[in-house]
Order: C-alpha cells, then sequence, then structure tokens
C-alpha cells in the first residue's frame, strides 16, 4: 500500500508549516557551491507542494527566506531573492493547473522593488484559485511580526478605537500577518536542527512538531506523508488530560 493510502483523509492537519533547512549542508556534502543545494531544493518546493494539495491540505507555510537571512553575503542573498523569484514565474502556470493560490507574508519592504512586484504578479494571477494555499514566508521573523502587531494594537489604543480591556489572544492573532489562516497544525524541520528559527512563534504553541535528518533537497513526498501519518498518530490534549479528551 503506498503511504498516501495510510493516510486518514477524515483527520488531516489543515495547515502545514515547514522550515526547509539544509540546502547549504546538502550542497557542501556533493562538493558543490550552496547555491547549487537552493536550486535543489526549489525542485523539493515543487513536490511537497503537489503532495499537499493531492492529499488536501488547505494551508502551506514554508520558511523561504528569513530577515536573518539578509545578513548572508550579497552574492548568496542576490542568487536566492533571483532564484526564488523566477521559480514561482515558472511555476505559476502549474499552480494555476492545480488550483493552488499564492500568498506571501513577511516585512517584504525590504525586498527588491523588482523582485516584490513580479511575486506579486504570480500572487494576483493565481488569486482565483481556492484550493491550497501556498504561502512563502519571505523576509519573515517572528519577532518582527509580534512586534508590528503591538504597534498597530497600540495605535488603535491611542486613537480610541480600541480599549487596553478588550486586548486578548484573538486581538493579537487578528493582527499578525497570518491572520487569514488558522494556526498551524504541524510544523516540520527538515535538517536535523532542534530549534525554530524565529517562525510563526505565535502560531505554533499547539502545533505538532516532527523534526527529521532529511535535507531540504532531499526531503520526499514519502517523507511528507510520514509526517501527516505520525501527526495523524498523536493526542492533542491542549493543556488537557487524555481521559478529557475522550470523553
Amino acid at each position: 500500500m503506498a503511504l498516501i493510502d495510510k493516510i486518514d483523509k477524515t483527520r488531516l492537519p489543515i495547515h502545514v508549516a515547514i522550515i526547509m533547512d539544509g540546502n547549504g549542508r546538502w550542497a557542501k556534502s556533493r562538493q558543490l557551491n550552496r547555491s547549487a543545494g537552493h536550486v535543489e531544493g526549489v525542485n523539493t518546493v515543487r513536490r511537497i507542494t503537489e503532495i499537499a494539495s493531492e492529499i488536501g491540505i488547505k494551508h502551506l507555510t514554508l520558511y523561504t527566506f528569513s530577515t536573518e537571512n539578509w545578513n548572508r553575503p550579497k552574492e548568496e542573498v542576490d542568487a536566492l531573492m533571483h532564484l526564488i523569484v523566477t521559480a514561482i514565474e515558472r511555476e505559476t502556470p502549474d499552480l494555476i493547473k492545480n488550483n493552488v493560490r499564492l500568498s506571501m507574508i513577511g516585512n517584504v519592504t525590504r525586498m527588491p522593488q523588482e523582485a516584490y512586484d513580479r511575486l506579486c504578479q504570480c500572487i494576483n494571477d493565481t488569486s482565483h484559485c481556492n484550493g491550497l494555499n501556498l504561502c512563502l514566508a519571505l523576509s519573515y521573523s517572528a519577532r518582527w511580526e509580534i512586534v508590528n502587531a503591538c504597534k498597530n494594537i497600540a495605535k488603535k489604543v491611542k486613537n480610541g478605537t480600541l480599549s487596553p480591556d478588550e486586548i486578548d489572544d484573538n486581538t493579537i492573532s487578528s493582527h499578525l500577518n497570518t491572520s487569514d489562516m488558522p494556526d498551524p497544525d504541524l510544523l516540520i524541520r527538515t535538517g536535523g536542527d532542534m530549534r525554530i528559527s524565529n517562525f510563526l512563534l505565535w502560531q505554533i504553541a499547539y502545533s505538532e512538531i516532527c523534526v527529521v535528518d532529511t535535507f531540504w533537497p532531499d526531503y520526499s513526498k514519502d517523507d511528507f506523508c510520514n509526517a501527516i501519518i505520525q501527526f495523524q498518530s498523536r493526542e492533542r490534549r491542549y493543556g488537557l488530560t487524555s481521559e478529557q479528551i475522550n470523553q
């Protein structure tokens, strides 16, 4: 039986988020330039988007470029930006064919204007699709996102449209970049590192976490299916006891 057939389609995670790590180490292990790892990583994005759509996942958020990545050598940053934009433009016809809608979160004001405009065109071209939402976290930092949300909430308090007593979890969530998506049910990290790396810190409070040693360029459709199967084997208690959940 194929792994995809072992997945219970009635208990799917609605939102899967992935920290795509290991491109550089994959390339280094093969005596290749780091850029070769990023190029191969794009192929992985394609196949994981395909299997997520096939399974029936509604939201797939990929940690594509962090604010910390701006500190990498300029040559690598420029190559990454070019690769991301070119790859998305190339894949847009297939995204439309497969009813996948593209979206973007992050501090995009830091992006080169041309790259931003080209990505916005791809987002607009897929805006009519209502299948999988493929969300790219670009120039993204969870701390920046939370600080930005606090600033916007503070402005509302200052101008009298929001009372401090009205601020709760939902207030914060509604001011985050992900306000139009449910929180991730499952967070996957490739590459083996046991850290969150400033990714969706607020949203993953109760996400199930799956870390695999496999570098992102080698991450397969079967790996993704295994993560979904593992997710379905876990009991999500949200602070309650097993007995309370069973009741």
